[in-house]
């Protein structure tokens, strides 16, 4: 590990766009409709002196709702990734506007988001759930904006290409484990650390072994017992290729190596992640699971937003556990690492692989357990990735459609034989 400040997150650097120069925050949301961004808006609502919504992107599969949000916060662009819902969105935005009040600026097509992202505000919050969110994240690092990041597959598919453009300060990390190791790092020097610790709720099966988990269903995979996610991260945090995603991120974030980066099962989620240091000493953080905590963090840092979140009740009795992950029921940590070190656009076919055995399996085409089976393939067949200074935008694209197809090509091979 370096000494040397990261070029990424790190809680004691703060950077400064140099845009949004009044009292209140110019923020852009991307992901506007999904988890994420629903409970960023939330937060705005309830803070308009801190925060100014100027830009709302979605994919355009809830345009009554991206019009709802458009026009409570009075948002002057919209964008949209499919431009066939842009009359559809217009309509809704008429009937929520006033006659002659000025319809919002909308934004059409697959490269809607990454305009936005760079366009003139404050913070970027990309809360774009997959791979797609890596331009989005380079065009708000171009443009010299504060990135709160949730988008976690951006920086782990692009790492390379991330850390090149991202001056210190300017990444704050919205996902709650890496929210708490931002907070807690704060408590010392890089030359303190010992190891971080990544807390992991295990899921809806912690505690079943990998022949008990043959059997199970779509239905069971999605009834997370903390969290409320959308489907693909919820199929992750049950898989746990969530937690070695976040493993990498983590990694990249901070300049941590894989060997001093460990994962331990919590399933209360209270302690969303801890730092070790050198002297024995741990530093967790700790709050009800909550995702506008963290969203807070990624939008408000350095200054903390009152009553972002509850806190707990501490005249209530509660028990918090700890228990070792089971790497043979669930190794997607294991082959996280192997990918993370493996770097290049290894962890782009991970992440794009996994991201087709997730459909497949909420379609009915993949037992749970072929999830890690099909990606663990397809990472073996990839073989040695490209690597270097030499990886480009093409170069991860090119690796995620290849790993797309494998991963499609080998699920219709295994359903064809369980068919036999």
């Amino acid at each position: 590990m370096s000494d040397r400040p990261s070029p990424l997150a790190d809680p004691h650097l703060v950077f400064d766009p140099g845009v949004g120069a009044s009292d209140a925050r110019d923020i852009v949301i991307l992901g506007s409709t999904g988890s994420i961004g629903t409970q960023a808006i939330d937060l705005v609502l309830r803070h308009p002196d801190r925060f100014r919504v100027t830009g709302l992107s979605a994919a355009g599969g809830r345009v009554a709702l991206l019009a709802e949000q458009a026009h409570q916060l009075r948002v002057p662009t919209l964008a949209v990734a499919r431009e066939d819902v842009v009359p559809a969105l217009r309509e809704e935005l008429s009937a929520r506007y006033g006659a002659g009040e000025p319809l919002p600026e909308i934004l059409a097509g697959p490269d809607a988001a990454t305009e936005l992202a760079a366009s003139s505000c404050h913070t970027v919050l990309n809360g774009i759930t997959g791979s797609i969110g890596l331009a989005p994240t380079l065009a708000a690092l171009g443009a010299g904006r504060t990135l709160a990041l949730a988008n976690k597959e951006s920086l782990i598919v692009g790492g390379p290409l991330v850390k090149a453009l991202a001056k210190p300060g300017q990444i704050i990390p919205v996902d709650s484990e890496h929210a708490a190791l931002f907070q807690a790092l704060a408590s010392g020097t890089r030359a303190d650390v010992r190891k971080i610790v990544v807390t992991a709720s295990g899921g809806p099966f912690r505690g079943r072994t990998r022949a008990e988990l043959a059997g199970v269903t779509p239905k069971d995979a999605l009834a997370h017992p903390t969290w409320e996610m959308g489907p693909v991260i919820t199929i992750n945090s049950a898989t746990l290729v969530n937690k070695g995603l976040e493993v990498i991120e983590a990694h990249l974030l901070y300049d941590i190596p894989f060997e001093q980066i460990e994962v331990v099962v919590h399933p209360q989620s209270y302690v969303h992640s801890m730092v070790e240091f050198t002297d024995g000493s741990t530093i967790a953080q700790a709050t009800p699971p909550d995702m506008r905590g963290p969203i807070a963090i990624g939008l408000g840092w350095p200054e903390r937003i009152p009553e972002a979140a509850p806190a707990f009740d501490w005249t209530k009795a509660s028990t918090w556990e700890f228990f070792p992950l089971d790497n043979e029921a669930f190794p997607s940590v294991g082959l996280a690492r192997h990918v993370g070190q493996l770097a290049g656009t290894a962890p782009a076919v991970f992440n794009a692989a996994n991201e087709e055995c997730v459909d497949a399996f909420l379609n009915g085409a993949l037992p749970f357990p072929g999830i890690m089976e099909t990606v663990t393939e397809v990472v073996a067949e990839h073989g040695t990735p490209r690597t270097g200074t030499s990886l480009t935008v093409a170069d991860v694209l090119e690796a995620e459609t290849w790993a797309r197809a494998r991963a499609r090509e080998l699920t219709a091979k295994a359903t064809a034989e369980a068919r036999a």
